[in-house]
């Protein structure tokens, strides 16, 4: 039978666990024309899941999202099951209990003993690989992932991830499922973190170690996120919306799959804060504070008023905008009387800055944009300069964030540490390089998929500032993507495949 056959004819799925990821699946499988056994180990928490997803498909009818009687009719599709290892015929069971490799292992153990040999197996894990969850099986090739995420009818991406041993057939099978459901399925390699959890440490270690080095606060990073890059959300804002209990743990793990790859290091920050209990929201304190659950943040400081002092910055558009504005400028090609100096380098500091006056030189993150400006200042730099400089391009009507200089500034660091661990990704081969953007796009939110950003701004660009982050910090963090090097070598784009033995073959 071919994937797409097998994917229409499924009938009835069992679904194992009521939790928040079990009800948003049973929703959406109930909801495309599928029996749903919804199961759990308290059998008390069976009805309530039920009431709650009837709940769910009334407030969707009162949206004109689905009509009353296609509300009704998915209702009735949802089948409250007493016991999870209860005899059935069903298509597939989907296991979305809690996160623990003992307890995945056990239930999918039992469940080979009650299910008919047709019946496939799949496991909601975020964390745990296919493959060691599959050994508690007498057949492993019965049990392949399909990790939805949260929440589920929102959160339109699936990972379908095979096991070492999982049947050639199933992935497949289960992709087209997954269409059926109305969700977007990747492919993903059974690795540590899989593709989105992986794909996603570019942007937290990142900032972590950014706030390590004493760079910039975490509403700085965040606005810098936002603003500049386009984030929904900054990286601070992140965890603490996911909780240190899950980060940071995921964090350790995926570090340590990967054999303590420095790129994937965790930072000790998040494990001190998580020790003390400042979790993020669900404690009412992470990075940020929370009253009522909405978040506290400190205003930003209101800029000094324009000095009237003359602006020398080797950026044309930026003197063009400052000029616009009515700051007094200076062109040439060095400064000669300017009071304030900007540079506008690409992974090196403002410091490092060659044959200029250190006092009066501050830097510009040159991925500012019309919302927001980063300015960076650095110990020789005169205090009165900083201010007058901060004062020059609020004048253009953009916020400035003041930040410590450092190689690669913020906005850059971010972004470069986004785009090589995905190039990473792709020259691991864990994923294509279209569900890699695909996936963070759809599951992070980014605003558009990490290669693509990296083409956007061009691969020797963010080659450019990995190496100059790499030189200035001895880090091996920074060590730049094989698959990064030889596209901006070859003048290949960072999303495309190139020629590989197999075609030659």
């Amino acid at each position: 039978m071919l994937p797409g056959e097998w994917a229409e004819r499924v009938k009835t799925v069992r679904v194992i666990g009521t939790g928040v990821m079990g009800r948003g699946i049973a929703q959406i499988c109930a909801a495309a024309d599928i029996t749903v056994e919804l199961a759990d180990a308290r059998p008390e928490a069976v009805e309530t899941a039920v009431a709650e997803i009837g709940r769910m498909y009334d407030k969707l009818a009162g949206k004109g999202r689905m009509s009353a009687e296609e509300a009704a009719a998915a209702t009735r599709r949802l089948v409250p099951v007493s016991d999870p290892l209860s005899e059935t015929d069903c298509d597939l069971v989907v296991e979305a209990v809690r996160e623990d490799l003992d307890t995945k292992r056990q239930l999918f153990a039992e469940l080979e003993r009650t299910c008919p040999q047709h019946t496939a197996f799949a496991t909601n894990t975020s964390s745990l690989q296919v493959t060691s969850i599959a050994t508690a099986l007498q057949d492993p090739s019965r049990l392949a992932g399909l990790h939805f995420f949260n929440p589920v009818p929102l959160m339109r991406l699936v990972e379908v991830i095979p096991g070492a041993r999982t049947a050639a057939h199933l992935p497949d099978a289960l992709t087209e499922l997954v269409r059926r459901l109305g969700h977007t399925p990747v492919r993903a390699t059974d690795t540590p973190g899989f593709l989105v959890n992986h794909a996603g440490r570019g942007l937290i270690t990142e900032a972590l170690q950014i706030l390590a080095e004493d760079l910039a606060t975490p509403e700085d990073v965040d606005r810098i996120a936002r603003d500049v890059l386009g984030l929904k959300m900054g990286p601070f804002e992140l965890m603490d919306l996911t909780g240190l209990d899950v980060t940071h743990p995921a964090m350790e793990s995926i570090f340590t799959g990967y054999y303590g790859d420095p790129r994937l290091r965790p930072s000790p920050i998040t494990r001190a804060r998580l020790e003390a209990g400042l979790l993020g929201r669900k404690t009412g304190e992470g990075f940020y504070r929370y009253e009522d659950g909405v978040k506290q943040e400190r205003p930003e400081a209101v800029a000094p008023e324009v000095t009237g002092a003359t602006v020398w910055a080797d950026d044309t558009a930026l003197l063009e905008s400052l000029a616009e504005a009515g700051v007094p400028v200076e062109g040439g090609d060095e400064p000669s009387s300017a009071e304030i100096v900007l540079v506008t380098p690409y992974g090196h500091s403002a410091a490092s800055a060659a044959r200029l006056p250190a006092e009066r030189v501050c830097g510009v993150d040159p991925l500012s944009n019309a919302t927001r400006c980063t300015l960076t200042v650095h110990p020789a730099t005169d205090p009165d300069v900083a201010r007058a400089a901060w004062a020059a391009l609020s004048a253009t009507g953009r916020a400035v964030t003041v930040v410590r200089d450092g190689p690669g500034m913020i906005a850059q660091r971010l972004l470069a540490a986004i785009v090589n661990t995905s190039c990473f990704i792709a020259e691991q081969r864990l994923a294509t390089p279209g569900d890699i953007d695909t996936a963070v796009r759809l599951a992070l939110g980014y605003p558009r998929g990490p290669l693509e950003w990296g083409q956007q701004l061009g691969a020797r660009r963010v080659l450019t500032i990995l190496r100059a982050l790499h030189s200035a910090t001895g880090d091996p963090r920074y060590r730049p993507s094989r698959w990064l090097v030889e596209r901006a070598d070859l003048g290949l784009a960072l999303d495309e495949t190139g020629t590989a033995v197999a075609d030659v073959l």
